[in-house]
């Protein structure tokens, strides 16, 4: 019996950072239920990216890597942001590929 496994997303074979623009973050925490390890709710109400050592990083655009174990959870979020305000993009040439501004 074979078995077939989905292939993952092109953008997997890409590093991708994250971000979120709290200036439309509306604070309802989709994407901390979604990948707590890279999403939390800060103090304010509003949505940060943590750093890989589990930092918050509160600096207005502070990106962090997307780990490729939790991109599809990554993406989920961009996708049902009631804000439209995360957005994932190429390390590489800072294209986003999902989110708001995604082509």
């Amino acid at each position: 019996m074979t078995v077939q496994h989905e292939a993952p997303p092109p953008e997997a074979a890409e590093a991708l950072e994250v971000w979120i623009d709290q200036d439309l973050c509306t604070g309802d925490g989709i994407c901390a239920q979604y990948a707590p390890d890279v999403f939390e709710l800060d103090i304010d109400g509003l949505a940060y990216v943590k750093s890989a050592d589990d930092e918050l990083l509160q600096e207005p655009g502070a990106t962090t890597p997307v780990p490729l174990p939790l991109l599809r959870d990554v993406v989920d979020s961009a996708k049902e942001c009631p804000g439209d305000c995360i957005h994932v993009r190429r390390v590489s040439d800072s294209v986003e590929v999902y989110g708001p501004d995604a082509e």
